[in-house]
């Protein structure tokens, strides 16, 4: 599974991308921008269309760019997305991947006409963006069953083999009437083996035991901003473990590691943990920004091989039970494996799914 990660205009560092920097991450592949962020800065928006932008955020050949169109932010901050100023921005800004100019987020307290006419607006603007290079979105909602009989009746949806699915984000951090962890793992088991072998992108998963769900439901790539926000509220990530408060920023509360997890760090062999130690995960200001946000993409990336690894070599129904301490997640592992009825073989994680569907 490909980790997108995803970066803000206000202060695209650490530079992970770039070879030049200190805080380079040659495992990352792949990145992603808001359409929001451009549309609110009419000059960035003007020298990315003019450079391009690869050449405007300084990414090299190898990692791609992803194009989000900013609906989720425009959901909590209000405002709208000029299709036609999205269209102009796509040709000339050239990302790899972007989705249709906008989508309208279903959220779990709305009512469910409100969540019918979320779907009915989305599907209007997928159905207009048929034409090659936009990717379509679709939504965990009350009505993700219509979204699937609408693309799996439509020869031109059907054709663009590629998905995005939103409306995760507002249910995994609980806002009322959210639905129940384990329905949204049925949803995107539903999605995967409805849509067969579709590149299936997932907006908005941050956390290391969220990405193993990701993957034994067979997900090709997921874009985070939790690696950053994290890293801003003072919080560091560990391999298998939920997050933990290393500095102390004022306002921001959590769980401090343990002895263990302080001797982990410790030892942390990612490019930040390696130039400043502890110190440096500490530290105020942009230097801890910068350490504790390199070291939080670091973990994720690392996760992901480690699943991947452990799915291919049969080991991972022993290796997650020790590995992943984490008492919410844990068990929504086992009940994704019981799901999907995972057979650990020696094939890649990613065609898994794939073979589940052929029994």
């Amino acid at each position: 599974m490909e980790i997108v990660a995803g970066l803000s205009l206000k202060n695209l560092k650490p530079r992970v991308w770039d070879p030049d920097s200190p805080y380079y991450l040659p495992d990352l592949k792949a990145v992603m921008v808001s359409y929001a962020d451009f549309a609110s800065s009419p000059a960035r928006r003007q020298a990315a269309m003019r450079h391009g932008l690869r050449a405007f955020l300084g990414v090299p050949p190898g990692v791609m760019i992803y194009l989000d169109n900013g609906s989720f932010q425009q959901l909590t901050k209000g405002g709208s997305t000029s299709r036609e100023d999205y269209e102009e921005f796509v040709e000339q800004a050239k990302p790899n991947w972007h989705a249709i100019p906008q989508d309208f987020v279903p959220t779990p307290f709305m009512t469910d006409a409100e969540q019918l006419n979320c779907f009915h607006q989305t599907m209007e603007i997928n159905r207009e963006y048929r034409h090659d290079g936009y990717v379509p979105v679709i939504h965990i909602s009350r009505y993700l069953s219509d979204y699937l009989k609408a693309f799996l009746t439509d020869k031109h949806l059907c054709r663009k083999g590629k998905v995005a699915l939103g409306g995760i984000v507002p249910n995994l951090l609980r806002v009322p009437k959210a639905i129940p962890y384990a329905n949204v793992l049925d949803s995107l088991h539903r999605v995967r083996h409805q849509l067969g072998n579709w590149q299936l992108h997932v907006f908005g998963l941050g956390g290391t035991a969220t990405m193993h769900l990701a993957i034994l439901l067979g997900v090709d790539s997921a874009d985070s901003a939790g690696w950053r926000n994290r890293a801003a509220r003072g919080i560091i990530q560990l391999p298998g473990r939920g997050d933990r408060l290393v500095a102390n920023l004022g306002k921001w509360r959590g769980r401090e590691p343990n002895a263990e997890e302080w001797a982990m760090l410790a030892k942390c062999p990612c490019p930040a943990c390696q130039a400043d130690g502890l110190e440096g995960l500490k530290a105020n200001g942009l230097k801890g920004f910068c350490h504790r946000a390199t070291h939080n993409l670091w973990v994720l990336l690392t996760e992901v091989k480690e699943v991947e690894l452990r799915l291919s070599d049969g080991t991972y129904r022993d290796w997650y039970q020790g590995h992943l301490d984490n008492s919410t997640y844990r068990p929504l592992v086992e009940y994704v494996l019981r799901l999907c009825a995972v057979k650990m073989t020696s094939k890649p994680a990613r065609k898994m799914q794939s073979d589940f569907e052929k029994r």
